[in-house]
């Protein structure tokens, strides 16, 4: 499994403490950068979706000007692996805020991968599958299919809504039911990486940061450990490690 660890703080791409560890980044984060620097690590985009849809019941920032930014970042920054679509969460709170139910949420996801894909078929922009229930995302699935997209030849699917959940059995029955499609688990946290890492072609987690705010290190003079590097890389050590103590990357 390929583990990105999520970080608020774009500067880390030019750390080389981090060359062998792959990051995940929020195109939220990146945007309001006038210069970048080119990247010592690889690295995914997240297009941060569920702030967007959070703070406004929509998407404002137009495919065309995400376009633009994926291109930017791959040219100016490099080593992008793969990016995030703009998607369209299921968890209820993002309903309410939408005012849309779990079968437009899923079409207009699909109906945005088809118009980047359109506009820019070179950039690595992966489908993203969403849901609330088991059933939503095996319908979800089928969609994909009825629309050309056939997601067991895909190197990758982001599974999305789950992040908050990742400690349940729902979660795991969710990413079970969905084998063997190469998944990537946005927002793991380590007990699920413990427990079901084994199903999930990659993940992200940005969870060392709200424990080193909470949970900081007794040795280090910060009074928080939420934005220290070395906190984060020793949380990722250990979650991996608890996965599969044998073989932690």
């Amino acid at each position: 499994m390929r583990f990105y660890l999520g970080t608020h703080m774009p500067s880390w791409l030019t750390k080389p403490e981090l060359e062998n560890v792959p990051l995940f980044i929020s195109h939220r984060r990146l945007k309001q950068y006038r210069t970048l620097r080119p990247a010592r690590t690889a690295w995914a985009l997240d297009s941060g979706g569920f702030t967007e849809l959070s703070m406004f019941g929509e998407w404002r920032t137009r495919p065309s000007d995400y376009i633009a930014a994926i291109r930017r970042y791959r040219d100016e920054i490099g080593s992008l692996e793969w990016a995030s679509p703009q998607d369209w969460m299921c968890e209820p709170y993002i309903l309410q805020k939408t005012g849309r139910d779990v079968v437009w949420h899923q079409y207009a996801t699909i109906n945005n991968l088809l118009e980047l894909r359109f506009e820019a078929p070179e950039l690595p922009i992966i489908p993203v599958l969403q849901g609330w229930t088991r059933d939503d995302y095996l319908r979800h699935v089928d969609y994909y299919a009825k629309c050309g997209i056939d997601l067991d030849r895909e190197p990758l699917v982001g599974l999305g809504s789950v992040c908050r959940r990742q400690h349940t059995a729902e979660a795991a029955d969710i990413t079970a039911a969905l084998q063997p499609l190469n998944i990537h688990a946005f927002g793991a946290k380590g007990d699920a990486i413990a427990k079901y890492g084994r199903l999930m072609t990659s993940c992200d987690s940005m969870a060392w940061s709200y424990a080193g705010r909470n949970r900081p290190d007794p040795t280090c003079a910060r009074k928080t450990c939420s934005n220290c590097l070395h906190y984060a890389l020793d949380w990722r050590q250990k979650a991996q490690q608890e996965k599969d103590p044998d073989n932690a990357q």
